[in-house]
């Protein structure tokens, strides 16, 4: 049985190692790539897709856990999957309507995905493992930002523009990779659980199949009911209310390490034939930055409340010295410029070294903020973690999108000036919600 288990949370790291090689790299480069087709087959941007998946996906996650509980986990993983693999295939013909049509898709797949995961790993953990479980699957998936940023590095080295045909490799390549992953689900176990409902609606043999599935929905629905309300009843809690702050600046930094900031390395008209490159590089270094702050962090600072502080007051600082840095570093139109390479000037000589240390600390304060956020809830809603950890993903995602739509129109110490006082408003917050696990009765008063 353990065996079973253990197999089936490798082989889910890896349909998401595989998918998210496909998809993290594809929104690295996304704006770049269309910045490079102009408007002659698809006209739109990168920046306004994000926005849809981010926001699509924050709304869809109210009705995805009924979905999972009528047809299984491994089925909605898989049919994810495929619009994933859709999303990533628009790029090699592109076109506009199917550019964002399946941007809607995906944010109805990815908000499927995530609860599947979440579902099937906790299916397939007991008491004893789920924290290895759990830290073998984030391993796995934080790799998915090395091997397409490496990939994209070595095709585009040295290129000032992108062809057709290269443009076309790069996405086949990333098309392969999500179609694996997307397989890969076919070969996932049942687990106990899952075999002894199988048993039971087996043995009801007077029950049709359809009467079954609808059997299934109508407790899925009651379900989401229950969920639904005890979401709403948390969003007026003091401990969420402090965190959100907290929880919106994650999602606008999301927004910027995983779209914005490859798209102004490559905009820099100063880093000349190796600025194409460099957004592969960029992505891998932030990727580093992430495992090393996952690593040490979330495995080591478990549930201590003074390193919990600690470790956001240090994810502050890096974030601070980060977008400092890019602001001397980086180009001021670089976000905006859209046929062109940056036309202004920033105050320093763009530095490469500069510009991917930058990547790291975003990487690494990225990682001190959202191990603590999911720690604390964890810790205050130990018992309603699920709508807990909902609010904080619909906070987070929101939040994203509204940071790529404006991504394209504000220059770029606006976007870092935003991400400051966010950044350090939800840091002040973050302390306050630690304070008030001194007086616990509080709580329950709110």
């Amino acid at each position: 049985m353990a065996d079973r288990r253990t197999y089936n949370v490798v082989i889910l790291g890896v349909g998401f190692l595989f998918i998210f090689t496909a998809f993290t790299t594809c929104g690295n480069i996304e704006q770049t790539v269309v910045k490079s087709l102009g408007n002659s087959t698809l006209s739109g941007s990168g920046y306004h897709s994000l926005g849809i998946i981010y926001g699509v996906f924050s709304f869809s996650n109210l009705l995805a856990p009924t979905i999972v509980t009528v047809i299984g986990a491994k089925l909605t993983m898989f049919l994810s999957g495929l619009l994933y693999s859709g999303y990533i295939a628009v790029f090699i013909i592109p076109t506009t309507w199917s550019f964002y049509l399946t941007s809607v898709l995906i944010g109805i797949g990815a908000a499927m995905l995530w609860t599947a995961q979440g579902h099937f790993l906790v299916e397939n953990s007991e008491a004893s493992t789920i924290n290895r479980n759990t830290g073998m699957f984030w391993a796995l998936l934080q790799c998915s930002m090395l091997f397409g940023n490496l990939y994209i590095y070595l095709d585009w080295n040295g290129r000032t523009e992108l062809s057709d045909s290269s443009r076309r490799n790069i996405f086949l390549f990333l098309l392969v990779a999500s179609a694996l992953g997307t397989l890969s689900f076919l070969v996932l176990r049942k687990s106990h659980h899952e075999e002894e409902m199988l048993s039971e609606e087996e043995g009801q043999s007077l029950l049709s199949a359809r009467t079954m599935y609808k059997t299934r929905a109508n407790t899925a629905l009651q379900d989401t009911k229950s969920e639904f309300k005890t979401i709403l009843q948390l969003l007026k809690t003091k401990t969420i209310m402090l965190l959100s702050p907290c929880m919106a600046y994650s999602g606008l930094e999301l927004a910027f390490y995983s779209g914005v900031y490859g798209t102004c390395i490559g905009a820099t008209t100063h880093f000349g034939d190796a600025a194409k490159g460099l957004i592969g590089i960029s992505g891998i270094v932030v990727g580093i930055g992430e495992i090393v702050g996952g690593g040490l962090f979330g495995l080591l600072c478990k549930n201590s409340r003074f390193r919990r502080t600690s470790v956001v007051f240090l994810g502050m600082v890096v974030h601070f010295i980060a977008s400092y840095l890019i602001f001397l570093n980086i180009p001021d139109d670089a976000p905006i410029v859209f046929e062109t390479t940056t036309q202004k000037n920033p105050y320093l000589s763009p530095s490469v070294s500069i510009a991917l240390l930058c990547s790291f600390l975003l990487g690494l304060g990225d990682s001190c903020f959202n191990t603590q956020l999911y720690s604390i809830l964890g810790h205050v809603y130990a018992e309603q973690s699920t709508p807990a950890f909902a609010i904080f993903k619909f906070i987070q995602s929101v939040s994203a999108a509204m940071a790529f739509f404006y991504s394209g129109y504000l220059l770029l110490m606006w976007q870092l000036l935003l991400m400051v006082i966010l950044g350090f408003t939800g840091t002040l917050c973050f302390f306050v919600v630690e304070r008030m696990q001194d007086f616990p009765v509080d709580l329950q008063e709110y």
